[in-house]
């Protein structure tokens, strides 16, 4: 996953603690993950770009549970485990991991290189059933590898939604053992081979990639300045316009991608988007606030709710899955409780503002999706390019289930805000909805169109930068990396003139809605209540 640090927040917001972010990350330490919640100007983008990438890619397809470990470790069944030490690669990723004993370690590859990975694990006790190994990582989140025979196996990361297969070699490649060298043509070959073997987008946004290396790599030498390669290796980038990529050369050279006409936020904006938010709830609407303010939810008239989620991570000042998940359950169970789910005094109609949602972790974001649903549903599936040379070649589709939580739920009529810094985690968390019966509402405008965990990666100078590599489908086969989700309602979002006027159309439009199933016109469900199509 990935998490920079959190840009400023609304003026609600303001106690939350800047954190790093936990969720969708690559094999590698939580060191930030990009799209967190909302941060300033281009930052939001980058966080979106750092969310990580390390989790999809299975052997066999399963599917994800926000309550459980991870549901590859419940397939597992090896009889007896054989050991895990030794050398494996992982399908997808472009990456290798080594287990000795106790230490477990991960490579970053490319047809042209092979770098030590970010992450290091330690192993934190006696393999559990059908050999499952938990290592620790160091501001990271856990590392779990379950064997599934004696040459394959599974890795998944605690606060990613679904799994690695990984399959055991012989050994590392020489040029694993070898010290990278430094120099502008070897970086620029390094990041132009690992956009060349794992970028899944290409041809959606229409670029050669052969012919951007044919038109840049000869105005890379042995004395280009690392002011020229950082500018070289963001005009090449810079075209693709996704929100997924990004590029840290050192103070003063970064660089995040966005969908055009993105406006980032700055504190500015942020404070007006905070006052048109209250005045459009009321005087009288109590927001209770949990998670710093990425969390808070107040009860309307007319037994209307609306809950605001900021972020899907980084929830308290520990910055570990396990405290995020503790954090959100203490305000799921305070917002979903008996009187508000069942009763004569139930919610008629909820409303989930995502609007300024920068992302964070899917399991997170699927936790909340099983507090809206009174029965199992597909929310959708992932998969993550799987040929260096083919770009349409993907592992073996993931399903993700939403699955009902153990306890109090609303199923009734839902409404999402979205808009263009509705980000990664917010995006997916959206997804995840769209199956859901009845079918939500959604008013605003798209979402920002970055779904892929980021393949978070290091140049041999040092530099860091990320790259989406997966796509995420619905369960009838769409995917919006791109476009983003869009509206079944179109409502403008922030616009400058409604600002200043402390007009906010969208939830105004959400509280005016009726009671009802907010499907699409003309789109049907099935006996489970999965849309499936258009009347004739």
């Amino acid at each position: 996953m990935t998490k920079h640090p959190h840009q400023p927040e609304p003026a609600s917001v303001t106690t939350r603690r800047p954190t790093h972010r936990p969720t969708r990350r690559p094999i590698r330490p939580r060191t930030g993950r990009t799209a967190g919640a909302v941060r300033t100007a281009l930052a939001v983008l980058t966080t979106m770009a750092a969310l990580t990438a390390l989790t999809t890619a299975c052997a066999a397809p399963t599917e994800a549970h926000p309550d459980r470990p991870d549901d590859a470790d419940r397939s597992a069944r090896p009889a007896a485990a054989a050991s895990l030490d030794g050398v494996w690669r992982t399908d997808g990723y472009g990456a290798f991991v080594t287990i000795d004993g106790h230490q477990l370690r991960t490579y970053e590859t490319t047809a042209v290189s092979c770098l030590p990975g970010s992450a290091r694990g330690v192993r934190t006790g006696p393999p559990g059933a059908g050999g499952r190994v938990d290592f620790a990582v160091r501001d990271g989140a856990r590392i779990t590898i379950v064997p599934r025979g004696g040459d394959t196996a599974r890795l998944s990361v605690q606060d990613n939604v679904g799994h690695r297969a990984l399959h055991r070699i012989a050994e590392l490649p020489a040029r694993c053992h070898q010290s990278p060298a430094k120099d502008p043509r070897t970086v620029f070959d390094v990041f132009w081979h690992t956009y060349a073997e794992n970028y899944p987008f290409f041809a959606a946004k229409k670029t050669d990639w052969a012919a951007v290396r044919a038109r840049y790599r000869p105005r890379v030498t042995a004395r280009t300045t690392d002011d020229e390669l950082f500018a070289i290796l963001r005009e090449m980038i810079e075209p693709l316009h996704d929100g997924h990529t990004n590029l840290s050369a050192g103070p003063g050279r970064g660089y995040a991608g966005a969908r055009p006409g993105t406006t980032a936020p700055t504190p500015a904006l942020l404070k007006q988007v905070d006052a048109a938010t209250a005045a459009n709830l009321g005087r009288d609407a109590t927001l209770r606030r949990w998670a710093g303010g990425a969390l808070s939810y107040a009860d309307l008239p007319g037994r209307l709710g609306y809950l605001r989620i900021t972020a899907f991570h980084g929830y308290t000042d520990r910055d570990d899955h396990d405290s995020d998940v503790a954090e959100l359950d203490r305000a799921l169970d305070a917002v979903f409780t008996k009187a508000r789910t069942s009763g004569p005094k139930a919610l008629r109609s909820l409303v989930v503002d995502l609007r300024l949602n920068g992302g964070g972790s899917d399991r997170l974001g699927l936790r909340v999706a099983s507090r809206l649903t009174g029965r199992p549903y597909p929310a959708y599936r992932k998969h993550a390019r799987n040929d260096p040379d083919d770009p349409r070649k993907f592992t073996p589709a993931q399903p993700v289930q939403v699955r009902p939580h153990d306890g109090p739920r609303y199923t009734g009529p839902l409404t999402l805000l979205t808009g263009p810094l509705t980000i990664s985690a917010g995006e997916t968390f959206t997804q995840a909805l769209l199956s859901r019966a009845p079918a939500p509402a959604r008013i605003g405008e798209n979402t920002q169109g970055v779904f892929s965990d980021t393949l978070d990666r290091t140049l041999p100078n040092g530099w860091k930068f990320a790259l989406p590599n997966e796509e995420f489908r619905t369960a009838d086969g769409r995917t919006f990396d791109g476009t983003g989700i869009p509206p079944t309602i179109r409502t403008p979002v922030f616009a400058p003139e409604d600002l200043a006027s402390r007009r906010d159309p969208a939830l105004a439009r959400a509280r005016a809605l009726p009671t009802a199933d907010h499907r699409p016109p003309g789109e049907t469900m099935n006996h489970a209540g999965v849309t499936t199509g258009r009347k004739p």
